[in-house]
């Protein structure tokens, strides 16, 4: 039997909706900070590695080295 009464009801669900409010806040903002840390470095290792440059034998690159 529960006998700590309606304030200690109603400050534990503060608490509680406080945290989870927060929870969500932190889960929602840290993908924002966190991908560029990760994204940034791995362009200059794909960079660095040549992958993603088009082919030279492709027609793209070939009108694009010519400047048309």
């Amino acid at each position: 039997m529960n006998t700590e009464g309606p304030l200690a009801l109603l400050w534990v669900g503060i608490g509680l909706g406080a945290f989870f409010t927060a929870l969500i806040w932190i889960n929602t903002l840290l993908p924002m900070f966190l991908t560029p840390l990760f994204v940034i470095p791995i362009t200059w290792v794909l960079e660095r590695l040549g992958i993603g440059k088009p082919r030279a034998d492709t027609p793209a690159a070939a009108r694009d080295a010519r400047g048309r």
